[in-house]
């Protein structure tokens, strides 16, 4: 987990373009307000919040793009990320300036014009609270309200920043500092309310959405999307209805999850804010809840009154989770009719693999399909409202069982977007399985900070054993909410890739872990452009106007949840370094330069001299500790250092690094609280091991 800055200064940095207005230009164009992300398509040429509009369709009406002149789109500009590591955010582009975040919460201004950096401001996250980043050290995006800029950061604080200057006007503590939560997604703003979530079920912390005012960072009001200590009085009403699905065990010593931290969409008409929730803390309702239980309110979409902050309705898509199902995933609105009724509609394709389509007024279940393969339920029944459970993959004896989709889920973070010339929702899709097995060890006394999962680690020293990277499935899917079928698919070699755009030039835009960034037929699924940029793709793209031009810009740089700990051939990050840029393409643009090739060169290790004990003791160490980031197996994504390919000299230097923090300010945390000089030892003992596997089996044979 090594923080690569590049040269990049700390702090707030400041260059103005010979295109660019001053700060007071700057803080009146970002003059965004509810009024105006209302009507947002009467200004197609702006991308004003996280999913364009408060329905977070993300269509963009442009269509200057289309399939007559697709082909020739190149490069019109792009800006050096300074970063390594995952870009998963989405831009905000308002008159001219495009506000966007990258890596460890850092904030850029850029002119949307030229590309070059207007402000960049950084929170200057301390390195050590990468270990806390289930999912690297990423960020989704800002947003922008009466000329400011709001950012949550890794380590829990929301910061509004003058627009114009990308100074710092308040700062909040939004998780008082304490428990190991992170914040990776966007804020919202509605009704001069900034609402933000956070992440951390994984560590074991609890759940909440909090609002703050816009103007001065004061608190509205906070939701727990679970109940705390039953002996303590509950904060509010909901609480006390949740506690009662929650049966036996003592789940509030690790938090209970039920993390916020990512999917909301708002409806001006309703009054209402959605809000996607999160897995629970362990992850298996065995452990958490012995007696039974849904566990309100884990993986559900809530509705919520952004004035009181109280709930109006709930639906939980995955009751009593046990497999990190979580429904943290995009949320959007649309208008349909569906068996000749004009309906109202909230639409969402989280981890578990139904796709929901709920009436966002009540939250009735309109209709729920799978739109991916699954094993761990055999079918939706319409009178209960809940998916049906295969009883043949219950795993709560012990015994391990392969269940489809994995806690990566059919559909993650990615965002899916939705046309509405088209009547389709295009998603990114992932298939891949997970073996899960009941923890029969498992303690509520768990190393503070650190993941506890309920779930038998032993599995998952290698993953290739139960979902072999060569047959990992991603494609593109073209999903009908209406019919609740699939219109069209297109295959990609990999899983892990980007989320998508959809346009009114018929048109889906989506970048890929192989590094294509590509332009299909909405209707049909053609692809009709593509461009190799090197840089695998995870973030969703989006399209603005300027001067009467169209342009479409996408953030490229490989990382982020399900991959720093995985391996994936496809990817481009294993021909190329992972040197994160912003690209932006127009008609008539040019090629995009390449990024430096990959030096994969194998280093010689030392000969095997540990015993066969002391390496499978490295290799329970380095699961529990280091697998996460690094490859379970020892096989890393390249986002965090492949250890197989790491000198001599590092590797010899591991107590230092492991245990006395000799690069936490890089990123890479101290765990002296978990292993010792031992475990070292024996995790060094184990990387040797590796990369002689490693060299076994690509190098030739010598006679």
């Amino acid at each position: 987990m090594l923080r690569m800055l590049s040269g990049l200064v700390l702090g707030l940095v400041v260059s103005w373009s010979a295109l660019a207005a001053t700060p007071e230009d700057l803080r009146k164009a970002a003059a965004v307000d509810g009024a105006r992300i209302s009507k947002a398509d009467s200004e197609p040429g702006n991308w004003l919040s996280n999913g364009r509009t408060y329905s977070e369709q993300r269509f963009s009406p442009l269509k200057a793009i289309n399939a007559s002149n697709v082909g020739t789109l190149g490069l019109a500009w792009a800006n050096d990320m300074d970063s390594t590591r995952g870009l998963e955010a989405t831009p905000i582009v308002i008159d001219g300036v495009m506000y966007l975040t990258g890596t460890w919460s850092i904030v850029h201004a850029v002119d949307a014009r030229t590309g070059k950096t207007l402000w960049t401001f950084d929170p200057e996250v301390p390195g050590q609270w990468a270990r806390y980043a289930c999912c690297d050290v990423v960020n989704r995006g800002v947003a922008v309200w009466e000329g400011k800029v709001y950012v949550g950061t890794l380590d829990g604080r929301l910061i509004a920043l003058d627009a114009g200057t990308g100074k710092p006007i308040w700062s909040v503590d939004t998780i008082d500092g304490k428990a190991p939560y992170t914040i990776t997604g966007a804020p919202r703003v509605v009704k001069g309310k900034v609402i933000i979530g956070n992440g951390g079920a994984e560590l074991g912390v609890r759940g909440f959405i909090t609002a703050y005012d816009a103007t001065t960072g004061k608190q509205a009001w906070r939701f727990y999307t679970v109940p705390g200590d039953p002996a303590k009085p509950f904060e509010h009403p909901e609480m006390a209805a949740a506690a009662k699905t929650w049966k036996g065990g003592e789940w509030w010593k690790i938090g209970g999850g039920g993390t916020a931290w990512d999917g909301m969409a708002y409806d001006p008409d309703l009054n209402l804010l959605y809000v996607g929730t999160g897995n629970g803390s362990p992850w298996i309702r065995y452990l958490r809840s012995p007696g039974g239980g849904d566990n309100l309110y884990l993986s559900s979409i809530l509705a919520i009154d952004p004035d009181t902050g109280r709930l109006k309705w709930h639906y939980q898509t995955t009751p009593g989770d046990t497999w990190d199902f979580t429904a943290t995933q995009p949320i959007m609105l649309a208008d349909m009719k569906i068996d000749g009724r004009d309906r109202k509609v909230l639409m969402q394709a989280p981890k578990n693999g139904f796709f929901y389509v709920l009436d966002r007024a009540t939250g009735e279940v309109v209709s729920a399909k799978p739109y991916i393969g699954m094993n761990w339920a055999t079918g939706f029944d319409m009178k209960t409202g809940r998916p049906i459970e295969n009883p043949e993959m219950n795993f709560k004896d012990g015994k391990m069982k392969v269940i489809k989709p994995s806690p990566a889920g059919g559909h993650n973070w990615h965002p899916m977007s939705f046309s509405p010339d088209t009547g389709l929702v295009y998603i990114p899709i992932h298939e891949i399985s997970f073996p899960y097995s009941y923890d029969t060890h498992h303690s509520y006394k768990q190393v503070p900070g650190w993941w506890n999962l309920g779930i038998d680690m032993d599995h998952l020293t290698d993953l290739t054993a139960y979902a072999d990277p060569d047959k990992l499935s991603g494609y593109l899917l073209a999903w009908d909410p209406v019919k609740q079928e699939a219109r069209w698919t297109v295959e990609y070699p990999g899983a892990r890739n980007g989320g998508t755009l959809a346009t009114a030039g018929n048109l889906v835009f989506m970048g890929a872990a192989d590094g294509t960034f590509s332009a299909f037929n909405a209707t049909t699924g053609e692809r009709v452009w593509t461009v190799q940029t090197g840089l695998g793709i995870i973030a969703p793209p989006v399209s603005y106007e300027l001067d009467g031009e169209q342009y479409v810009a996408v953030m490229a740089g490989y990382g982020g949840g399900v991959i720093a700990g995985a391996y994936d051939p496809a990817s481009a990050i294993s021909k190329y370094l992972n040197e994160g840029k912003l690209l932006t393409f127009k008609v008539g643009g040019g090629p995009v330069p390449k990024p430096t090739v990959r030096d994969n060169t194998i280093p010689e290790p030392p000969p095997m001299t540990a015993s066969a004990e002391t390496v499978a003791h490295g290799a329970k160490a380095f699961t529990k500790v280091c697998g996460f980031c690094h490859g379970f197996g020892a096989v890393s994504s390249l986002v965090a250092p492949d250890l197989r390919h790491i000198s001599n000299e590092t590797r010899d230097n591991l107590e230092e690094i492991v245990l006395h923090g000799a690069l936490a300010g890089r990123g890479m945390p101290n765990f002296s609280d978990m292993l010792n000089a031992d475990d070292v030892a024996a995790i060094r003992a184990y990387l040797i091991k590796r990369t002689h596997d490693l060299r076994d089996k690509t190098l030739p044979p010598t006679n």
